[in-house]
Formats: structure tokens, C-alpha cells, sequence
């Protein structure tokens, strides 16, 4: 298997200077290095053909964010494998073998997402990932070590393999010929939670997402938009009302958006309390902008073909964590 690590960069060079070397010196046997650049204003280009020779370089000419910024860069890569890396991940040794060996034990695995530790307390599963996702009945996203903000203690409870519904876009490892097949990333997401939906399109083809514990990495987190700024709020209510839209069953759409746009308000209403407004503010965005969207999405949800309705959980992990107060994934399970 021809094996592509892909690191997409915007003006990240203090990034790519820190986390670089353990890509290379990690990944250099097993697979070719690529940085692709959404056209930094900073030195990033420079200082990779200073320094590292061996990485390959591709260069896009707009920053589409996330999304874009991989399905452009994608078409320049030749790979059975394409392992989609943040800038702000730190990888360890034999990282790529474990993850390697399971797509080719199971041909029906797609996706696959190795455990995710924090960079900044590495006896700590990261909130992006964790030890693999999940989401609930409203479509909130969860993970095996991480529900909401409480994170876990990693003792090496999550360190097998197992079916996930969703793998962390921080590290993301992608079968080349259905990621084409499914056109990639959705670019309307722009960035935020277009992992989650390409997961949801990648079951709904009938194909399995996995984890694989014994490949471990450690990641920063917000390096490119942090937990504070109104627009990460704004992208994460919106693309998660696409992806609902998207990929739910017919016979549970009008519930599950109705619940969504529901606790949305609530969530809204709670961030005024908070006095945080310009969070209410970016929620009212978004649900603006989901409606303008929403013929687009209904026009993407058509081309679905639900081979495989895998249904998600059927609880609300809302009421599960904040009001029955369930802390991990084995509580709620």
C-alpha cells in the first residue's frame, strides 16, 4: 500500500517547526511527506524547501479552509492511503504500522483513526478524537475518553481496536479511491465537523470507520481557531445541522432537526447568561445560514445512496451528561 502523509498548513510555520521532525523522522520509511500550504502569507513554503528536502510541497492558491484545502491538494497525491495530519500533531515511533496492517486485514475498513493524547498533558485523551467518536441521537458528537469537556485519564483502557462511528479529522486516515469516490470533504463546511459527515456518507455507502489503539499521537488542539472564538461556534452549530440534514434516515430527519434547533436555542440562551452573547450571536448565524443552505443540502442528500442505514445512538448524550451527570463513555454504554 503506497501510503501519503498529508499535513495542510495556513501560516503555520512556528507550527510546522515544532511538530515536523517527528512526522519525518517517524514516517519517512513507511510513506511519502507532504505539506499543502493553503496559500500562507508567512515563510511556511520557505522554510520546508530550507530544511526538508524530502517533503514534498503543494501549493494551493486560495485557502478554502479544512475542507477545500484537502480535496484541492488530494488531486496532487498519489497514495492507496492518504493520512491527513494537522500541523499540530506530534506522532510517535511505529505509528503508521499498527493503522497500515488494519486496512489490510479489513477490506471494508475505510477510515481509521489512531489514539489521540493531549500534547499539553499526554497522560490525557485530546478533545478533538480522543480513543474514537460517536454521535447521539441529535447528532452531538461524543468519544470513547472525551464526553463534552471531561476528559480521561488514559490506563490504556481504549488501546484495541474497534468499530467507531466517526475518526478524528486531526488524524485522519482515508482509503484514496473512496474518498474520490465520495468527492471528499463537503466545502461548504469551510472547516469544522466535515469528518463527521464524510463518516456518516462513508457507513452510509456501507463501508466501517475504525480505531486502532495501538498507534498513539498527540495533539495541541485549537491551534487554528480556539474554543473562544464565535466563529468556530458559528461553523460547529451550522455543519452540524448539515450533516443531520445529510445523512440522517428519512424516518428520523424531522425529529432529530427539530430537537437539534430546540436545545440550539437553549444553548444560545445559556451563552447570554454566561454573558457571552457574540456566542448567541454566531448561533443565530448559523441557523441562518443553515436555512439558506438547506436546498443545497437536500440536493446533496438525494445523491446518498443509504446502502447501509447505520444508524447512530438512540439516547440524547445532552441529558445523558449534564442532567444524569455520566462522565465517560462506559457510563452512558
Amino acid at each position: 500500500m503506497k501510503v501519503a502523509v498529508v499535513i495542510l498548513n495556513w501560516n503555520g510555520r512556528q507550527l510546522l517547526e515544532k511538530f515536523l521532525p517527528s512526522i519525518v523522522k517517524y514516517s519517512k520509511e513507511d510513506a511519502t511527506i507532504y505539506v499543502a500550504d493553503n496559500d500562507s502569507p508567512d515563510d511556511s513554503v520557505a522554510f520546508i524547501k530550507a530544511n526538508y528536502p524530502e517533503v514534498k510541497i503543494i501549493q494551493n492558491k486560495t485557502n478554502g479552509g479544512y475542507a477545500k484545502g484537502y480535496n484541492d491538494a488530494l488531486e496532487n497525491v498519489d497514495a492507496d492511503i492518504y493520512a491527513l495530519v494537522n500541523s499540530d500533531i506530534e506522532v510517535t515511533k511505529n505509528w503508521l504500522k499498527p493503522v497500515i496492517e488494519e486496512f489490510k486485514k479489513d477490506k471494508n475498513t475505510v477510515a481509521i483513526q489512531p489514539k489521540l493524547l493531549d500534547y499539553k498533558d499526554k497522560s490525557k485523551f485530546e478533545y478533538a478524537g480522543a480513543a474514537g467518536g460517536f454521535v447521539d441521537f441529535l447528532g452531538y458528537p461524543y468519544c470513547k475518553g472525551r464526553i463534552f469537556m471531561d476528559l480521561e485519564t488514559d490506563h490504556g483502557q481504549y488501546d484495541d481496536t474497534y468499530d467507531i462511528f466517526w475518526a478524528t479529522g486531526a488524524c485522519f486516515f482515508v482509503k484514496a479511491d473512496v474518498y474520490h469516490e465520495l468527492n471528499g470533504f463537503d466545502e461548504d463546511y469551510f472547516a469544522h465537523q466535515e469528518e463527521i459527515d464524510l463518516c456518516w456518507r462513508i457507513q452510509n455507502e456501507g463501508y466501517n470507520i475504525k480505531y486502532v489503539g495501538a498507534s498513539t499521537v498527540y495533539h495541541v488542539g485549537g491551534a487554528t481557531l480556539q474554543e473562544s472564538n464565535p466563529r468556530k461556534t458559528f461553523l460547529n452549530f451550522r455543519n452540524s445541522l448539515f450533516t443531520l440534514t445529510k445523512n440522517v434516515p428519512k424516518r428520523f430527519i424531522f425529529i432529530a432537526l427539530f430537537w437539534r434547533l430546540f436545545l440550539d436555542g437553549i444553548a444560545g440562551i445559556k451563552f447570554l447568561f454566561e454573558l457571552r452573547p457574540i456566542h448567541t450571536w454566531a448561533i443565530i448565524k448559523s441557523h441562518v445560514s443553515f436555512y439558506y443552505y438547506l436546498p443545497k443540502m437536500i440536493g446533496k442528500r438525494r445523491k446518498i445512496s443509504f446502502k447501509q442505514t447505520k444508524y447512530y445512538d438512540t439516547f440524547n448524550v445532552v441529558w445523558q451528561h449534564f442532567v444524569l451527570q455520566k462522565q465517560k463513555y462506559t457510563d452512558i454504554h
